[in-house]
């Protein structure tokens, strides 16, 4: 049941990543590409290096000269066309003033969205939090940031979302910023072995919440003066589709769906400037919720820091701007895994050893039979992770 709003999150500064891991921990693809687009793939690295030319007076017909002006060039032409397709895809930004902003996070009392609650509450902006858990269940919940307030409900519970955006409504204000975060815990287990209680809940946490949060705080949204975003917290197994997720995977794919398809009617129906949609579809994070799965591959699938994945959703928010952010560099080119033909999917696969990580990790949780699923199942029924 619902309960007023209580305590602030504590001010203190998100935990930094694990200390200890071997300096090869940190080099991954993700390193290289960054690297990469800094330099050797950035237009004004490349009219650099022409104007370095003209400076030593390389004549213009010099093939040095006519091999970098024509890279430069093409760069430049491809810079050009991502930010057409965006501005053709996603529209203008927004206007952000965040004095006026209202922020909602769902599954903020911990994970990601503890740290894009922590990080507008230290900004000054006003942020309402929903979770499932009691107060005194929160590591490091205090009074000391201003501005933060929490609110227990089950957002899964269409009567205690309204009941709380309504509390939002009158302490804080119209809510203008919605991000969902909050997600079941992954039980790992087959279909054959999964409890239809388990995978009930976990569509509940993953699906419908999302669903009745869109809902009941859209309409204020488009009657705000400056509009407002939507955020949604999706994830790369929505399309790799594991084995041992099969209730994550297919929440996590409808959820995409879901958000899609709300994105196009707000278009049909002439209101896409007015709210922005922000999907993330990330890979594995450094939560509880992943935190016994080891990534099959460090150095193509790294896992993510939540505070990476923070920073880009506030700078989003900040900016005014809708679209698809994709982390890490895998989670990109995943949407390109439906196109290849099956033979090469299943290569893909095996290479990837994505199909046994969960199997691989047998952890204490989940549990290796139903009567024992069930068990937690009830254990876990006030808890709600965060991706």
């Amino acid at each position: 049941m619902a309960t007023s709003p209580t305590s602030n999150p504590a001010s203190s500064p998100p935990k930094p990543p694990s200390r200890g891991k071997k300096w090869h921990h940190h080099i991954t693809i993700d390193l290289f590409l960054s690297v990469l687009n800094r330099t050797l793939l950035h237009p004004w690295f490349a009219w650099m290096t022409v104007l370095s030319l003209r400076a030593q007076a390389t004549p213009y017909t010099d093939l040095s000269f006519i091999l970098t002006s024509t890279y430069a060039s093409l760069l430049t032409i491809l810079a050009l066309a991502r930010a057409v397709n965006h501005r053709i895809a996603y529209g203008l930004s927004r206007p952000v003033n965040l004095s006026e902003e209202v922020v909602v996070v769902t599954g903020g009392a911990s994970g990601l969205g503890l740290l894009v609650a922590r990080i507008y509450g230290l900004r000054g902006v006003s942020v309402a939090v929903f979770d499932v858990k009691e107060v005194a269940e929160i590591e490091g919940w205090s009074d000391e940031v201003a501005g933060v307030e929490y609110y227990r409900c089950d957002i899964g519970n269409r009567r205690e979302v309204e009941w709380a955006l309504g509390r939002v409504k009158k302490e804080l204000g119209t809510p203008t910023v919605l991000v969902n975060c909050a997600a079941a815990r992954i039980n790992g287990q087959s279909l054959l072995s999964l409890p239809a209680e388990a995978f009930q809940r976990t569509i509940r946490t993953n699906l419908l919440a999302v669903f009745n949060t869109c809902q009941v705080v859209l309409p204020d949204m488009l009657s705000a003066p400056n509009g407002g975003a939507i955020v949604n917290v999706s994830s790369v197994l929505g399309q790799l589709h594991a084995a041992g997720l099969s209730d994550y995977s297919a929440s996590k794919a409808a959820l995409s769906a879901l958000h899609k398809t709300l994105e196009v009617e707000l278009r049909v129906s002439g209101n896409y400037e007015k709210v922005k949609m922000l999907l993330v579809e990330t890979g594995q994070l450094s939560t509880p919720l992943f935190g016994w799965i080891q990534t099959p591959s460090n150095f193509f699938a790294p896992v993510l820091e939540p505070v990476q994945v923070a920073q880009e959703i506030v700078a989003a928010i900040d900016e005014g701007r809708g679209g698809v952010i994709r982390l890490p560099a895998f989670a990109a080119l995943a949407r390109w895994y439906a196109v290849f033909p099956a033979g090469l999917q299943r290569i893909a696969r095996w290479l990837s050893g994505i199909d046994h990580a969960v199997a691989k990790a047998s952890p204490a949780r989940p549990p290796s039979n139903r009567v024992a699923a069930l068990q937690n199942l009830q254990s876990d029924s006030e808890s709600v992770d965060t991706d």
